[in-house]
C-alpha cells in the first residue's frame, strides 16, 4: 500500500477544515484536503451565506473582523460574488429600540462599526424594509454576504490551483494512528493532522468527542427564486427576535425585558428556537430562517409549522417583488451548548481536532484557523 506524505493533512472540507487547509497553504506547507463527498454538502452550504461580525461577543470581534479581511481577499483571488452589504436589525417594538439604542452606546468603545438610524434613513439601505410602525434600526457596515454553495467551490480550485492543495474527495478518514491516517484502502502520513468533521461525532475519536459539551442543532431554512428585475436586497435583514439569539447583545440591561415580552407573546418560536434573518443569493434568490432544535440525533423530517413561523415573522419586517418558496431544507451543525465558541481538543500528539463552532462557522473559521495554524507553528518550529 503505497503511502504520501504531508506537512498537514486536513480531514473535512467543510469550511473550517478549508480554513486550516488555506492558512497552512499560504504559509508554503504541503496540505491535503480530505472530503468523504463529492463536495462540501453540510452546514457550510445550507447556511445563510452571512458573515456576521455584529453578532460575536466582543471578545470574539477581532477574530471575525480577521476572517472577514479573508473572505474579501479569497472571494477576490477565487472569483466569488461578496457584497460587503452590512446589515440592518429592525426595531418595530419599544424595547428592541432600546436594547439596539443601548448596545450602540456600549459598542463604539468595543470596535463595533454601527450607528442609529431613523425611519427615514433605514429604506435607504434596503428597499426590502417594511416601513409600517418601524421604530428606527441600527446599521452596520462589518456583514458580508456570500452564496455558500458558491464560494465553497471557488475556494476549493483555488486552494487547488494556486496554492497546491491536494483534494481527496470520496475519502473517508475511518482511522488516525499518528502520523498515519487511512481510508479502508489507503494510508498517507502527515507531520499535522487537523480533524474538521464538523457534526460528526462518532467517526473519528467518538469516545473523547462523547466527553465534550457538544450537541448537534438542526436548522430549517428556505428561499425564494431569484427576485425579478434583478432586485436587490441590500443590507442584510434581521429584526427583534434576533436580538436575543447573538451573544453580541447579551451585555444589555434592556435585553431581559424584551426576552420576557417575546416569551409572553411568542412562545412557539422560543420553544423552536426561531428567529428570522434575509440575505440574499448571488442569483438574487432570498435565503430566509432559521430555527434551532438540539438533539444528538436530529429528526431527518422537518416541521411545516417551523417553516410557517419563520415566514409570518418575516412579513413583518420584510418585504420583495416575489416571496413564492422555491427551496427548503435543513443543516445540521455541531454547538457547544456550555458557551465557549469552539471546541479544539488534542487527542495525541501531532492531531487537532476543531469543531463546535455552532452558527458562527462562517463568520469566524478563517480567524481562528489562523490562529490554530500560528499557534502548531510556534510549538512545532516549523
Amino acid at each position: 500500500m503505497s503511502t504520501s506524505h504531508y506537512d498537514l493533512a486536513v480531514i473535512g472540507g467543510g469550511i473550517i477544515g478549508t480554513a486550516h487547509a488555506y492558512h497552512a497553504a499560504k504559509a508554503n506547507q504541503k496540505v491535503a484536503l480530505f472530503e468523504r463527498n463529492d463536495r462540501p454538502v453540510g452546514a457550510t452550504i445550507r447556511n445563510f451565506g452571512m458573515v456576521w461580525p455584529i453578532g460575536q461577543a466582543p471578545n470574539r470581534l477581532e477574530r471575525a473582523l480577521r476572517s472577514r479581511r479573508h473572505w474579501l481577499d479569497l472571494a477576490e483571488k477565487s472569483k466569488f460574488w461578496a457584497p460587503a452589504a452590512g446589515s440592518l436589525h429592525l426595531a418595530y417594538q419599544q424595547d428592541e429600540m432600546e436594547v439596539l439604542t443601548e448596545f450602540t452606546d456600549l459598542a463604539g468603545a468595543q470596535g463595533y462599526q454601527i450607528e442609529i438610524l431613523s425611519p427615514e434613513k433605514t429604506t435607504a439601505y434596503s428597499p426590502g424594509v417594511k416601513t409600517e410602525g418601524l421604530l428606527g434600526a441600527m446599521y452596520s457596515d462589518t456583514e458580508v454576504n456570500v452564496d455558500p454553495r458558491q464560494a465553497i467551490t471557488q475556494i476549493h480550485a483555488y486552494l487547488a490551483e494556486q496554492l497546491g492543495v491536494d483534494l481527496y474527495y470520496r475519502h473517508t478518514i475511518k482511522e488516525i494512528n499518528y502520523p498515519k491516517l487511512q481510508t479502508a484502502k489507503k494510508s498517507w502520513t502527515a507531520d499535522r493532522i487537523i480533524v474538521a468533521g464538523g457534526d460528526d461525532l462518532s467517526t473519528l475519536y467518538p469516545e473523547l468527542l462523547a466527553q465534550a459539551p457538544l450537541q448537534r442543532c438542526k436548522l430549517q431554512m428556505m428561499r425564494t427564486a431569484p427576485q425579478p428585475n434583478n432586485w436587490q436586497l441590500g443590507a442584510n435583514l434581521a429584526a427583534g427576535l434576533t436580538l436575543q439569539h447573538y451573544a453580541a447583545f447579551a451585555q444589555c440591561k434592556h435585553l431581559p425585558a424584551l426576552k420576557a415580552r417575546i416569551a409572553n407573546e411568542l412562545p412557539a418560536y422560543n420553544q423552536y428556537g426561531i428567529h428570522v434573518m434575509v440575505s440574499q443569493t448571488a442569483l438574487g434568490e432570498l435565503t430566509i430562517g432559521d430555527s434551532h432544535e438540539y438533539d444528538y440525533t436530529p429528526n431527518p423530517f422537518d416541521k411545516q409549522e417551523i417553516n410557517q413561523l419563520i415566514l409570518d415573522y418575516l412579513h413583518r419586517f420584510a418585504k420583495a417583488p416575489d416571496l413564492h418558496i422555491a427551496e427548503y431544507w435543513h443543516g445540521v451543525y455541531a454547538k457547544m451548548m456550555n458557551g465557549a465558541t469552539e471546541l479544539i481538543l488534542h487527542p495525541e500528539p501531532g492531531v487537532t481536532i476543531v469543531t463546535g463552532l455552532g452558527g458562527a462557522g462562517m463568520t469566524l473559521s478563517f480567524g481562528l484557523a489562523e490562529e490554530v495554524i500560528l499557534e502548531e507553528k510556534r510549538l512545532t518550529g516549523a
